[in-house]
Order: structure tokens, then sequence, then C-alpha cells
């Protein structure tokens, strides 16, 4: 009685097993654009979940003396949110954009290997289960910071099964985006479409390669950080000399300066696309910016000791100047975007007001990093809030915008619909304003020497106006991200009811190949009945675009 049916799919799938459906469906899908919503999803999810933490800190530090939480919570709510949003935010969700991106990108109809792209995924999230879970635990979860320096991570000085777990959890995470990134390194390379040459890859595509070459090539210092992190919990003996201290820490940072970039390049990469579409003008010093993103790559594992110089156990002179010398390729960068803008027809959609204010913003963050790159300035600020002001200047003003302007960018071709236009303007500006209110007051608070991961503070340390100012900020940021879930919620109801507006195939008159095929994209991404478009150059619909147009103007003439 089911074998016909059965037959039946069988041959309307081309012999192919007919996939599960619904929640299973998607548990168990090879298909890399599902595999990539699940993680920038699942990612999406723990950004709010650390907002919230944030939240609950500035609360904490608006005024001093008030104790919304005890300092041992106040601890947990700072490492559980520095490493959620590195290990299981900022970092998966790039990796997520490259595995929905790259294939459709390339002309690819899948990922390559499929099946250990899911394992990765699955291993990322019960990673962020585990990390998150210690909170459940007795003690509660991990206190000693998103780096977890022995002795202070130890069995002694950080007791309980919060720490455990974490460990476990931070492993499988990172082990899961090691193999997503093998994946998309592996497909990019092999699996482009005829005429997808290296140097007719789009921009985005360079950008996950010298992403997914920092994964593999600096991650599994992490790992082998955290084992060792381990083994001193079961026996804290290995940590009585200090060279095994500072031993974790060389290992740690070689992993730690990195996936800075990681969590970097593909956002950079988003907003230049969306920076070229919205100019109506291919972007602009496309070689150079391809060279200078693997160049930057290559200097990012070599600069690690510039997190350490108050231990005196690094090479100053070195790690400054290898530091600095981040300037040339990152100038090279913004110059691609700056040019790309110039002499441009701009459309200020949403998208492209994400993209251009992660110019001035990212910029900030990289010029604050040479400083702190300078040994003579480090001294001065180091484990200060100036430095919790230049990481959120890096990872939120900088990397958050570039992730808000590709969701905005892309959502329509996921949904075939697009985000609200007014509620998304009020979401760029409430996060504009929240931004810059947040942490640009801390800049100051570092400089008059308030230290970093403090419960609280004294009143005469003349910053209770500048931590109260950060945390008025840190609330239009909580509202200004409920008006973008809002936003994606109201609109994907819309979708699911049938009653969004189709947004169409290309929307906004794109460049790369993603947009030559329907929205939402069919299962092995182009179909029969539209075939690829020849590809010329990194922006291939827009040569397409350009020749139509010179054909018409000829045959007017």
């Amino acid at each position: 009685m089911t074998a016909a049916p059965a037959a039946a799919d069988q041959r309307r799938t081309g012999g192919r097993p007919v996939a599960p459906g619904g929640w299973l469906g998607w548990a168990c899908s090879t298909d890399h654009k599902r595999i990539g919503l699940l993680t920038v999803a699942t990612s999406l999810v723990m950004f709010l979940l650390m907002g919230v933490l944030a939240l609950l800190m500035r609360s904490q530090l608006a005024q001093p003396g008030l104790h919304v939480v005890d300092p041992v919570t106040f601890s947990q709510l700072f490492t559980i949110h520095g490493s959620g949003m590195i290990y299981m935010v900022m970092t998966p969700f790039a990796l997520g954009l490259g595995l929905y991106l790259v294939p459709l990108q390339i002309g690819a109809p899948g990922i390559a290997a499929p099946r250990l792209t899911l394992l990765g995924y699955w291993l990322y999230v019960l990673g962020a289960v585990l990390m998150l879970s210690g909170f459940a635990t007795p003690e509660g979860a991990h206190g000693s910071g998103w780096f977890s320096y022995p002795p202070l991570a130890d069995q002694e000085h950080s007791p309980g099964l919060g720490s455990d777990l974490w460990i476990a959890g931070v492993v499988l995470a990172t082990t899961g985006v090691i193999v997503m990134g093998w994946t998309v390194l592996w497909t990019v390379l092999r699996r482009r479409a005829p005429g997808m040459t290296m140097l007719r890859l789009p921009v985005f595509c360079w950008s996950m390669i010298a992403a997914c070459l920092m994964v593999i090539g600096s991650f599994p210092a992490l790992l082998a950080a955290l084992a060792l992190l381990a083994v001193g919990r079961a026996d804290p003996s290995v940590f009585a000399s200090n060279t095994w201290n500072i031993g974790y820490q060389h290992l740690f940072w070689f992993y730690g300066h990195p996936v800075v970039y990681v969590m970097f390049f593909p956002y950079l990469a988003a907003a230049s696309e969306v920076l070229a579409v919205f100019s109506g003008r291919r972007f602009f010093g496309y070689k150079g910016t391809a060279l200078s993103l693997l160049v930057f790559a290559a200097l990012s594992m070599s600069v690690w000791g510039h997190h350490m110089f108050a231990t005196g156990q690094a090479t100053n002179d070195y790690y400054s100047l290898t530091s600095i010398a981040l300037l040339v390729p990152a100038g090279v960068e913004y110059f691609g975007m700056v040019g790309t803008i110039l002499g441009g027809r701009l459309r200020l959609r949403t998208p492209m007001l994400f993209a251009l204010a992660f110019v001035p913003q990212f910029l900030i963050g990289g010029l604050t990093g040479i400083m702190i790159g300078t040994p003579v300035i480090d001294y001065h600020v180091t484990d200060s809030y100036f430095i919790v002001a230049h990481l959120h200047y890096v990872l939120f003003a900088g990397s958050a915008f570039g992730l808000f302007a590709a969701v905005y960018f892309w959502f329509p071709k996921v949904t075939g619909a697009l985000l609200s236009e007014r509620l998304g303007r009020l979401h760029f500006w409430l996060l504009v304003l929240g931004t810059n209110l947040t942490f640009l007051p801390m800049f100051a608070a570092g400089y008059l020497g308030m230290p970093r991961r403090v419960a609280t503070y004294a009143a005469f340390d003349g910053v209770t106006w500048l931590n109260l100012l950060a945390s008025i900020g840190a609330g239009f940021l909580a509202v200004g991200i409920s008006v973008f879930v809002v936003n994606v919620l109201w609109t994907l109801r819309a979708v699911a009811l049938g009653r969004a507006a189709p947004a169409g195939d290309d929307p906004w008159q794109a460049h790369t190949l993603e947009w030559a095929t329907s929205s939402p994209p069919p299962r092995l991404n182009f179909a029969a009945g539209r075939p690829l478009p020849p590809v010329t150059s990194f922006a291939p619909l827009l040569d397409l675009r350009e020749r139509r147009e010179a054909a018409e103007g000829r045959s007017r003439v």
C-alpha cells in the first residue's frame, strides 16, 4: 500500500529519497541554506540572551553602590556575556552567513560535506546549551572571564560544575565552528561554477576565505588552551609554575586576536556588497581588497602578544610593530569602501544606512586598537573601561552594524519579502544613538582609571555620570533591538499567512549570483528553467544589466 506513493515521490524528486518535513526536516537537513539559517537563527537567539545579561550589568553600574546583583553573580554575567557574544553569536553568525551565501554566490548546487556541516551546527548548539546550563548549577555559571586565565580559573579559585560546563561548551562550539569553516572553505575553493575564477569571486566570498583560513589556523589553539585548563582543574599543581600560566595566555591569544577578524571580515564584506549595490557602482579596488584580506589574515596571527604587554612576558617592540602594520591592509579596505561611495547614486534604504554607519564606527574601534597596540598607552589603559569601549566599537558599533546590514539586505532573498522600511529606519537611529551613548563614555571612564569587571565603584571616582550615560544608552539599544525583533517576527508572520507583498527575485538590483535565482532559492539553488548567467567578473548581474543597456542603446540608435 505504501510502495506506490513512495515510488511516485522518488520519481518526482529524481530518484532521491524524500526529506522529512516539519521540524525534523530542518533538524536533519543537509541543505546548506537550512543549516545556514539554523546557525543564524540560533546565534540571534543567543544575541538576545546576551543582551539581557548586558542590561543587568548596566543596571548595576548606573549608579555607585547599587546591588541589582551580588559581585559573584556579576562576575558570572560578564563572563557568560563575553563568552556568548564571541563564541556563540558573532563568530557563528559569520559562518552561518557563509553557509547560506557562499554556494549561491559561486553558482554551486550545495555545500561540500553537507552531513559534516550539519554535525558542526549541532556541536555548536550543544556547546551553547552546556555553557548556559552553568546557571542551573548550585555554584552558578563560570565567572572567570571569557579568557579564563589560570590560576583564577582553576578548581580552587573557580570551583563548581559551572566552570567545567563552560569549558565543555566552548570546546564543543569551537569544534563545530572549525568544522563549518572547513566545509565553507572547501566549497569556495572546489565547487565554483564554470567561469567563476578566483578573481571573479564576490568580495563576500573572499572575506569567507580569509575568515575560514583563520578559523582553521588559530582556533585549534583555543582547544589546546582549554585542554590545558581542564587538566589544571583536575591537577592544580600544573599551574604552580608560571610557565604554564603564561603558556596558557599565549595559546589563548593566538586564538583571541584572529577571532576578532573572523568577527569582522564577513561583516565588512557584507557592508561592502551593500555599499556597492546601493551606490549603483562596481566595488572600488576589488583586487586590492581581496589581497588585503589575505594579508590582514596573515598579520592577525602575528600580533597576539600585544594583549600581554602588561605581563612583561611579551616582546613589546615586535608585537607593537606588527599591530601597527595592520593599518596598511585595513586602510586598503576602508579606501575601497569610501571609493565605492564617492560619485555613486546613493539609495538610502535601511541596509545602506547600516552599511554607511559601519564605516566610521568601526574606524573608531580600529584606531583605538592601534592605540592599545602601543605599549606606552596600553600600560595606562589595560584592564580598564577603555578596553571595554574599544572592544564594543569593534564588535557592536562595527560588526553588529554590518550584521544588520546583511540581515536587511538578504532577508528578501531568504523569505521573498522585505522587512518594514519604517521599522528598519527606527531600529537604525535607535542603535546609532544607543551605541554611541553607551560606549563613547567608556573611553573617558577608562582613561580616568575605572577598571573593567567591577560590580560597583566609589562615588568620588568621577565616573558616576559617565556610567549613567552608558546605562541610558543601553536602554536605547534594548528598545532598538526590540523594534528589530518585532520587524522580523511581523514580516515572518505575514509570509507564513501569505499576506506579505512579494519582493521579487532581485529587489535591490544587486550584483552577485544569489540574486539570479528565485527568492527563496530552490533546493539545489538554480533550477533548470533559470540557468546561471555567464560569469564575466565579480559582479555578473551588473555586467548583464550593462550589456542589456548597451544593446538597448544601440537598438535605439
